[in-house]
């Protein structure tokens, strides 16, 4: 059977978290519940990437099987049925035994944080109007690459065979006004983005020495981190698919 990659951003304001859950509104529902209203029949959805409640994203991915036409038409349909804090971008047939999830190389992600009231950021970023040291910010996040074994950095009750990440890029930035920790690796744990920027943040605010920060990780103990990072700042940013699949799925955004 066909089988075809969903391309979609959202904000996750208003939502449950990324997959299906009962008795809570998420993306996933949103998604399928407009697919069955365009095409009359019931589609079984794989996401790439779950993001937790009030998570947003750029980019995202689903995949599905169906032996229905799909075509640009089907995007348009689609986006006019969904909710106006989900898109769909494209829709795009794939292998067969391509996989939205186990084919993903890396994933990156985004945390904004700004410093002064705004009232077009509250839902969209951080409001942390305490002073950073930036150079101290970046030593944290250079160290970050130096290790694997995330478990300090990942919450607890984490169903996985191991806590170890290749952490690819990890830097913070600065857009404007708004300060944004940007990472991308081949995987990342639940809250693990999060704990690592709360934790950071009190490196940057000179509350946790440097060394303290590098000993944080070594302990690989999840009650040294911070995880008291609101949901709101943190965006997936991209996810990254090898070269036979990049190419069908459109051009890069």
């Amino acid at each position: 059977m066909p089988r075809y990659f969903l391309e979609l951003s959202y904000k996750g304001t208003a939502y449950s978290g990324f997959q299906v859950q009962d008795n809570a509104p998420t993306i996933q529902f949103e998604v399928e519940k407009a697919l069955h209203t365009l095409f009359r029949q019931g589609f079984e959805l794989t996401g790439s990437s779950r993001t937790d409640a009030g998570v947003h994203a750029f980019q995202n991915f689903f995949h599905f099987d169906t032996e229905l036409d799909i075509t640009a038409k089907s995007v348009y349909n689609l986006n006019a049925i969904l909710p106006p804090d989900i898109a769909v971008h494209g829709i795009y047939p794939v292998p067969a035994t391509a996989h939205a999830r186990f084919d993903a190389v890396a994933r990156e992600y985004k945390y904004f944080i700004y410093h002064k009231k705004n009232p077009f950021l509250p839902d969209r970023g951080w409001m942390y109007p305490f002073p950073l040291h930036l150079d101290l910010l970046q030593q944290a996040a250079g160290i970050i690459k130096e290790y694997r074994d995330f478990t300090s950095f990942s919450k607890r009750n984490t169903q996985v065979n191991n806590f170890n990440c290749t952490i690819e890029y990890s830097h913070w930035e600065k857009e404007g006004e708004v300060l944004v920790y940007r990472v991308r690796a081949n995987r990342f744990l639940r809250g693990m983005v999060r704990g690592l920027v709360g934790t950071m943040l009190k490196v940057g605010r000179a509350q946790t020495p440097v060394a303290a920060f590098r000993e944080i990780i070594e302990a690989k103990d999840c009650s040294r981190a911070d995880f008291s990072t609101p949901a709101q700042g943190l965006f997936l940013n991209r996810v990254y698919y090898n070269d036979t699949l990049k190419q069908l799925l459109g051009p890069a955004r």
